[in-house]
């Protein structure tokens, strides 16, 4: 039996993979990878590489086996996510594995924003194939925001049309050390549990400007515009017009409370209070 995650070079997937090995032997962890050379520092570490691509079915009948943890860790591509999704759920299915975690988005069907639906579809496919299952809903990583820090420090704004709305959320590794906690720990107190992941204290985007002006030094303001505007500036700055709608849609349920739940599942999975998004300011600054 080993822990296997998928995706696991991606920037979730490596810092699951770090969390699993302070945590569990590296020869129980498999890393399932498109990229054998882009992974090669995880075989250095001892970790177990199967070579599988979301987008050839075939590829992953060698994926899992019987007794296999694992973490389906959402693809990366929209719109293609249902059937790559689904193609991983029938291997695992077909391996017989123990659990499989998936990685949804906070609030579940009640999630209101376009990029929540292929989530959905998705956990309605894990239930449909009776494979025993751990929802893991993480609400928005803080990183979301702190890596686009270069135009909101050239510019002096924080642009958005999410209003005076809230977002509850976490660093990356605190989701990553979540679902390790997850996949490490007695699987009889996980199964068939669905747990909201979100960050301790909710801020708003009016309060990340106030806290990036107050380390950084600069000016910097928060531009809240409605929705159209927002769109067209984010075109006008080479975002893809799909991408630019997801992230115009986002803000609008931002703007409606979608992102500021607060459960307390995340902080009581990882044993700590989440990360202060102050910190994970800093952190980016740092490296700006």
């Amino acid at each position: 039996m080993s822990i296997v995650v998928t995706g696991a070079t991606g920037q979730l997937g490596r810092l699951v993979i770090d969390a699993l090995l302070a945590a569990v032997p590296a020869e129980s962890v498999a890393a399932v990878v498109r990229n054998k050379e882009k992974a090669a520092d995880l075989a250095d570490r001892g970790v177990e590489l199967r070579i599988a691509d979301y987008s050839r079915p075939e590829t992953l009948a060698e994926a899992f086996a019987a007794g296999d943890r694992v973490l389906l860790i959402s693809g990366s591509e929209v719109g293609q996510r249902v059937p790559q999704h689904a193609a991983v759920i029938d291997a695992a299915k077909a391996a017989g594995v123990a659990q499989l975690a998936y990685t949804g988005v906070l609030g579940g069907d009640d999630a209101d924003f376009d990029l929540a639906a292929e989530h959905k579809e998705t956990e309605r496919l894990i239930l449909a194939s009776g494979l025993p299952h751990t929802f893991l809903r993480n609400g928005w990583y803080t990183e979301n925001y702190t890596a686009n820090l270069a135009p909101v420090l050239a510019h002096g704004a924080v642009v958005a049309n999410a209003g005076e709305g809230r977002i509850a959320s976490a660093a990356r590794a605190d989701y990553a050390a979540a679902a390790a906690a997850v996949l490490t720990g007695p699987a009889e107190e996980h199964l068939g549990r669905t747990y909201e992941l979100s960050g301790d204290t909710a801020w708003s985007l009016a309060e990340y400007a106030a806290e990036v002006a107050a380390q950084s030094g600069r000016e910097i303001a928060y531009s809240n515009v409605p929705a159209e505007a927002h769109l067209a500036i984010l075109t006008g700055a080479g975002v893809p017009q799909v991408f630019a709608e997801i992230l115009v849609d986002v803000d609008r349920a931002v703007e409606h409370g979608a992102l500021a739940v607060r459960t307390g599942d995340l902080a009581r999975l990882i044993g700590r209070p989440t990360t202060p998004i102050a910190v994970t300011i800093k952190e980016a600054l740092a490296s700006a």
